[in-house]
């Protein structure tokens, strides 16, 4: 689920996380700052001569509140933004991402979504991704207990454990590659726009 419009500037640079995106646009504290360690309200409009104009995704579902209360003592909102900034991430099923485009600071609006292959993923990007069982960039309603471990490579993932706890679909709820998705174009099945849960147009 990405910005309406940004098919065009992701499919010439890859999808880029928020920290591979500001490093892109050479964003500069205290913006960048502001942008990749704090929690943001709202979009980030980000423009830099000769590139298109890109914007960073609001964190409305989470909160500093939420995280103080998620996270253990060692871990502050600060350091949850940045470990999440600093990934790309997809939903594995389209209940999840439904839930999200559905939901009432969204449901309005237009967004550019990207399915992708996820067996081409992970071929090409194994070594870079992880696994979450939840949504790592929600505390609302319940802020959930997490830290970093919640995130596990491939190889070692619990699924074991959820398989025991949850349907299957639910068994792992969120991929994550580090910092970029370089040549996600090899692994498009399919870009459409969406409101809601309503498919408006095929870009690709």
């Amino acid at each position: 689920m990405a910005e309406r419009g940004s098919w065009a500037s992701i499919k010439q640079y890859g999808l880029l996380s928020t920290s591979a995106l500001l490093d892109h646009y050479t964003v500069q504290p205290p913006r960048k700052t502001e942008i990749e360690s704090r929690h943001r309200p709202r979009s980030v409009e980000l423009t830099s001569a000769g590139l298109p104009r890109a914007v960073v995704r609001d964190q409305i579902p989470m909160s500093d509140e939420g995280l103080r209360r998620a996270l253990p003592d060692r871990l502050s909102p600060k350091d949850w933004y940045e470990l999440l900034n600093r990934k790309a991430f997809f939903w594995l099923s389209e209940e999840r991402l439904h839930k999200l485009t559905t939901a009432k600071a969204y449901r309005d609006k237009e967004h550019d979504v990207l399915e992708v292959d996820t067996r081409s993923l992970i071929g090409a990007h194994s070594d870079s991704i992880w696994l979450c069982p939840i949504n790592s960039g929600c505390t609302k309603p319940m802020p959930h207990p997490r830290d970093e471990t919640i995130f596990a490579r491939i190889s070692d993932y619990p699924y074991a454990h959820w398989r025991e706890r949850r349907s299957r679909r639910e068994r792992v709820v969120e991929l994550a590659v580090d910092h970029a998705v370089e040549d996600i174009r090899q692994h498009i099945r399919r870009v459409v726009v969406k409101r809601g849960a309503e498919v408006l147009s095929v870009l690709e």
